[in-house]
């Protein structure tokens, strides 16, 4: 039996309903959403950093510099207040900073491998799809072959049945011919029926095949497509949420941030910044007396001589009663007393436009021109000021020379009593500069303490007298090589003769006796033995020490070794390596750790 040529038609494929080109384009187009979102987050990561970048170059830009006229405005309330604005804008650019990190972190690198994972699966999934239709065409072309060659067959059987009959009805052929015929119908025929079994196989495979195609494959395909789908719109949805939690996770110390900003705002003083202009601005000038009525008309009184006139303006001047000092500019001879009798205007004029002004230019000074040593262009208040910080800082000096001379002089006691450790003349040279030093800085704080003595005695009021500085000198014999020196200290007195103990005022710098090799006792009588001492605890060196003179022992930063002998107040500590090497190292440049059995057990630095 032929099949009919519309019932072969019909099982032609829908390939156009597959809808693979569609999907296609969408899975093409999300892949480029993403890729734009990605895009987006890029730059608003860069807007973050650069934004960041501009706010910390501000910062940067009004920070204070560090020198003088910097270090004057620290001391307003307002100055620090926009100081910690400044710093807590840093904080702030760092939170963006911090934004621009984690967007990239998060999203960007994370949506950038995504992106390449979903290209790869959605080449897949779409070869996949290519491979079943093609494989589906493939057969759908086989079946096609098989049909056409099945009608051919039935064609062909159909005529060579008609040549037969037409053979076998024609008298004048032969009875060979139509034997002839009748074989080639029958042949004909079973060629037909076997290209009918053919195309029957080839339909049956055909159909399964297509059924599984249509029923199996193709809607696994599109299963994956519509998962991989659902995924990249998941993963973008939490890329979105991702976006605003980096926000929302700085804004509690963005929150801190402003919070510093107010605070600061808030703790501005205005009356203790105007109390401090009016501190750093105080001159202590005594204002000027009153100006006496200059009479010219007694020049008319010719009556009246020339000796009753001075008289008289004598008399008019209160014989108990002192005027008033003048104004600390117009002073011409600054070795009289500030007190002095009232002159005319005219005469005070005059002596100020004669005389040469005490204060320097302040737009030479500004300009760096050399500022006298005893401050003398700056008023009274000022002047006494600054000459008692330099006091101060000459009397630190003092001291941090001092405690050098007491350390070299303990070392060199130690190499007198134990000379293997060191040569005692080795020390006399630095002993000895030392020792100038002192006196050097001594005469120094002597000089600035007789401005100091003098300003006061200008100063009007005599309430701050006792405001300078009890300086202890040090009287250095010279025996300092020798190690024989002893300090003295006396106290200055105050210009009038008192001696105040007033002590946020007056720097004492207090001198320790050098000990002598007769009465030195860091090291026990025992230091000689050869007996090896015992183990009282262990050390670390903080600072490497070179260990060049005798008897000390060079150590490592970080070197772990034994104690034998603990400090006694020489700043020496006794330290063990191995049973062979063993000297002092100095206690400073150590952390000792002391056993819980040894004498005086501790830990210390």
């Amino acid at each position: 039996m032929i099949p009919r040529r519309d019932t072969v038609d019909k099982m032609v494929p829908l390939q156009k309903r597959d809808q693979f080109d569609n999907l296609e384009k969408h899975t093409q187009w999300g892949i480029e959403f993403v890729e734009k979102y990605t895009k987006f987050v890029k730059e608003r990561s860069e807007i973050e950093t650069n934004y960041a970048k501009q706010i910390r170059n501000l910062s940067k830009k009004y920070q204070p510099k560090k020198n003088s006229k910097e270090e004057e405005e620290s001391k307003y309330t307002f100055c620090r207040a926009f100081l910690t604005t400044l710093n807590e804008l840093n904080d702030y650019a760092g939170q963006h900073e911090v934004i621009s990190e984690n967007l990239t972190s998060l999203i960007i690198t994370e949506l950038a491998r995504y992106l390449q994972e979903l290209k790869t699966e959605r080449k897949s999934h779409f070869h996949d799809g290519r491979k079943a239709q093609q494989h589906i065409e493939s057969s759908w072309k086989q079946l096609e072959a098989s049909k056409k060659r099945f009608e051919r067959e039935c064609k062909e059987a159909e005529r060579a049945q008609q040549y037969f009959e037409k053979m076998d009805a024609d008298i004048n052929v032969t009875k060979a011919d139509v034997e002839k015929a009748r074989q080639q119908a029958q042949m004909r025929h079973q060629m037909a029926s076997d290209s009918k079994s053919e195309y029957a196989a080839y339909l049956e495979k055909f159909n399964k095949e297509q059924n599984e195609h249509y029923y199996t494959i193709i809607p696994n395909i599109f299963q994956k497509l519509q998962d991989m789908e659902e995924k990249r719109i998941e993963r973008i949805s939490v890329c979105m949420k991702t976006f605003a939690d980096v926000d929302r996770q700085v804004l509690p110390i963005v929150g801190k941030c402003l919070d510093g900003m107010t605070n600061a705002a808030e703790s501005i003083e205005p009356k203790a910044d105007s109390k401090q202009v009016v501190e750093s601005f105080k001159s202590g000038f005594e204002p000027p007396g009153d100006v006496e009525f200059e009479d010219y008309g007694q020049a008319m009184k010719r009556t009246v001589s020339e000796t009753s006139l001075s008289n008289t303006k004598e008399s008019k001047e209160k014989p108990g009663v002192k005027a008033k000092s003048k104004l600390w500019p117009f002073i011409k001879n600054k070795n009289k007393s500030p007190k002095q009798h009232k002159e005319p205007l005219s005469h005070r004029l005059n002596d100020f436009m004669a005389s040469k002004p005490k204060m320097h230019c302040l737009r030479s000074l500004r300009r760096g021109g050399s500022v006298p040593e005893d401050f003398s262009h700056l008023p009274p208040e000022q002047r006494r000021k600054k000459l008692q910080g330099k006091i101060d800082e000459l009397s630190k000096d003092i001291q941090k020379e001092m405690d050098q001379r007491d350390a070299l002089t303990k070392m060199k006691d130690v190499y007198i009593k134990n000379p293997q450790m060191g040569d005692p003349a080795s020390v006399d040279p630095r002993l000895t500069e030392i020792g100038q030093n002192i006196e050097k800085l001594q005469s120094e704080v002597q000089k600035f303490e007789g401005w100091l003595a003098e300003v006061e005695e200008r100063m009007p009021s005599k309430s701050d007298s006792h405001r300078k500085s009890g300086l202890y000198e040090t009287q250095n014999s010279t025996t300092v090589s020798n190690n024989c020196a002893q300090d003295r200290e006396r106290p200055l007195s105050s210009p009038d003769g008192s001696y105040t103990e007033e002590q946020n005022s007056e720097v004492q710098v207090k001198a320790q006796p050098i000990p002598t090799p007769t009465t030195t006792t860091e090291f026990d009588d025992e230091f000689d033995d050869e007996e090896v001492l015992p183990t009282i605890g262990t050390c670390k060196a903080l600072y490497p020490f070179e260990g060049h003179n005798e008897g000390t022992i060079s150590v490592a930063e970080g070197e772990l070794l034994y104690v034998i002998e603990e400090d006694k107040g020489d700043g020496w500590t006794r330290v063990r390596r191995n049973e062979d090497e063993e000297g002092y190292v100095p206690t400073s440049y150590v952390e000792v750790f002391l056993e819980t059995n040894a004498k005086g057990a501790m830990t210390y630095i």
